[in-house]
């Protein structure tokens, strides 16, 4: 009896221990953004308050993110909603339309990524503007490509009207101070540390909307909501920007077990508070904002939001 009772203490200690060492991948966004700070706030707190193992790595944006769990190197990304949207239904987009990529779920949706279109010349009023210009319209892979690719359709435009730039927040940042490109796509949540620092060592204007290419925009892609980026957001602009935004997602593979979903779902949500005083965007971690984003969501974390009365969409 005694040499049983030790052989389950023993199992038991090895099952904790290897649920203690399992490490999750979680990629992130370039190093100026948003994902990557906020994504190394939630990783560095799963990791010290239960026993999943979370190691955030920057990444190259949303369509990159997917391809890393698509391909097995990572277990969770953060993503543009509607990116995700586009890529889940095999729609839209040459590298998606009629392929389909089926191996992600969603977890939670976190916060507002606005689309901010920044410039350092103040006759930039408008996109249509940006005719003949040089403008970055995001890194390769990334979810601003795909924003920038909206936002010129909704103006009847495409990339042949611009010069464009495939560059990183960073890049783009530097490119702007610099002179070297005349307006840059930013999709991330406001502020954004790159844009901060522009228009702190340069100054920096926003490109708004009007209602009707609001409109023109949600026509798209029904994951557009307008929104405001309220003067003072940075320093020197001192009127609210029109603009639209996307939800800022974290999705999963199969490799993700229910367990560990529900575990990193509970952990961000349960500790909201202590999470903000990390980063200012756990603020605006919501329940109800978390349980829509147009995606399957992974069976783990529908335990816990059916465990707050929430029920969310799932493959089953």
């Amino acid at each position: 009896m005694k040499k049983l009772l030790s052989m389950v203490i023993a199992l038991m200690l090895v099952f904790s221990c290897a649920s203690a060492l399992a490490e999750l991948t979680f990629t992130t966004g370039g190093t100026a953004g948003t994902y990557y700070a906020f994504g190394g706030v939630l990783a560095q707190y799963i990791s010290d308050h239960s026993d999943v193992q979370v190691t955030a790595v920057a990444g190259e944006g949303s369509a990159a993110n997917i391809d890393m769990l698509d391909m097995g190197y990572a277990q969770l990304g953060f993503v543009q909603s509607d990116v995700a949207y586009y890529a889940a239904n095999g729609i839209r987009f040459e590298q998606y339309e009629g392929n389909p990529v089926t191996s992600f779920t969603a977890l939670a949706a976190l916060y507002n990524e606005t689309v901010q279109l920044v410039t350092c010349d103040p006759e930039i009023k408008s996109m249509d503007d940006l005719r003949g210009k040089n403008v970055s319209i995001g890194a390769a892979g990334s979810g601003v490509y795909f924003n920038a690719m909206d936002f010129l359709a909704a103006y009847d435009m495409t990339e042949a009207d611009i010069n464009p730039q495939y560059l990183s927040f960073g890049d783009s940042a530097e490119a702007l101070r610099d002179g070297k490109i005349d307006a840059a796509f930013v999709v991330a949540g406001a502020p954004t540390v790159a844009v901060v620092d522009l228009c702190a060592t340069k100054g920096a204007y926003l490109v708004g909307l009007d209602d009707e290419h609001v409109e023109k925009l949600k026509e798209i892609n029904g994951a557009y909501t307008e929104c405001i980026i309220p003067a003072g957001t940075y320093d020197g602009i001192d009127t609210d920007t029109k603009t639209v935004a996307v939800k800022a997602i974290i999705i999963a593979n199969g490799d993700v077990t229910d367990d560990e979903a529900y575990t990193i779902v509970s952990t961000i949500f349960e500790n909201a508070a202590d999470i903000t005083t990390q980063h200012a965007k756990g603020a605006e971690l919501d329940l109800n904002y978390a349980a829509e984003c147009g995606l399957n969501y992974h069976p783990g974390a529908a335990k816990y939001f059916a465990e707050k009365g929430i029920t969310v969409k799932t493959a089953e």
